[in-house]
């Protein structure tokens, strides 16, 4: 069968299963298999499907991730491994990478926390864009620390990028020179309240990183005081959250950080807490 066939072809099975975008989805993975960017896929139609592509479309039918399919995410400019084990990074986490390397780059920060990393998403992200900074990761899953660890080898970071594998609320987890002396804290902790009707891709990722409790704040309160601890006076502490708990996520704030305030995603929805500790 010609590529232009398979392409058409995967696009109605996609559609099908229910896959979002099943146009943009065939496309993909004709690319990857063929090693070449979807723009150039015009000059292959007529070309013999590649192998392995029929695989790749019945296993994105069963609504797997097509990050896990092709084995990698791109988010902030920087390419990451992902597949089982690792949460998948979303676009709308660009946005709190972008106010933080704001605020990194007006200040000069250096020490920063990243509480909750996943595959090393926030961490990495902000290490890359910004060589002065070292930072700490820590990540309670041994099986995401090491797309972490694999990940922050491959973009060169090892020296910059430390990683911790602990719970991120508990002051145990972290060096004590750290405490009192970070000038920054990010975390994208699980926040989704249990929903047994999401997407299918979401119970892909392991659900412990996803979901936060029936109502999403099941860690946020632990993560605040602990990003408390370790901020200097004034430093600053950004985290993603639902959109449906960001009045609670500023009133646990309230009682050891000022300058409180919500920023909505790119689709006007309250869902990144940005403080800074109290002086």
């Amino acid at each position: 069968m010609r590529l232009q066939e398979s392409l058409r072809w995967a696009a109605e099975q996609f559609a099908r299963a229910g896959v979002p975008s099943p146009e943009v989805d065939a496309k993909l993975i004709a690319a990857e298999l063929l090693g070449i960017g979807v723009p150039e896929l015009f000059f292959h139609l007529q070309a013999a499907t590649p192998a392995g592509f029929q695989e790749m479309v019945a296993r994105r039918c069963t609504r797997e991730p097509l990050q896990h399919i092709l084995g990698r995410a791109h988010i902030a400019g920087i390419e990451l491994q992902i597949g089982p084990g690792a949460f998948i990074p979303r676009p709308e986490t660009e946005v709190l990478i972008d106010v933080a390397l704001r605020e990194i780059k007006e200040k000069q920060l250096s020490e920063i926390v990243d509480l909750c990393s996943g595959p090393g998403t926030l961490a990495l992200s902000l290490a890359h864009a910004a060589p002065q900074t070292h930072i700490t990761g820590v990540e309670v899953d041994s099986r995401a620390a090491q797309w972490a660890i694999k990940n922050r080898a491959a973009l060169g970071l090892e020296d910059r990028v430390d990683l911790l594998v602990g719970d991120a609320t508990d002051p145990a987890t972290f060096p004590a020179e750290l405490f009192g002396k970070v000038e920054m804290v990010v975390s994208n902790p699980p926040y989704v309240p249990e929903n047994p009707d999401l997407e299918a891709e979401v119970y892909f990722d392991p659900p412990h990183a996803v979901f936060g409790g029936d109502d999403g704040m099941e860690l946020i309160p632990g993560i605040i005081d602990l990003a408390a601890t370790l901020l200097v006076p004034g430093g600053w502490f950004g985290m993603e959250h639902d959109e449906s708990t960001a009045q609670r996520c500023v009133e646990a704030a309230a009682g050891t950080f000022d300058q409180i305030r919500t920023i909505k995603d790119l689709t006007g929805r309250p869902r990144f807490l940005i403080a800074r500790s109290k002086l």
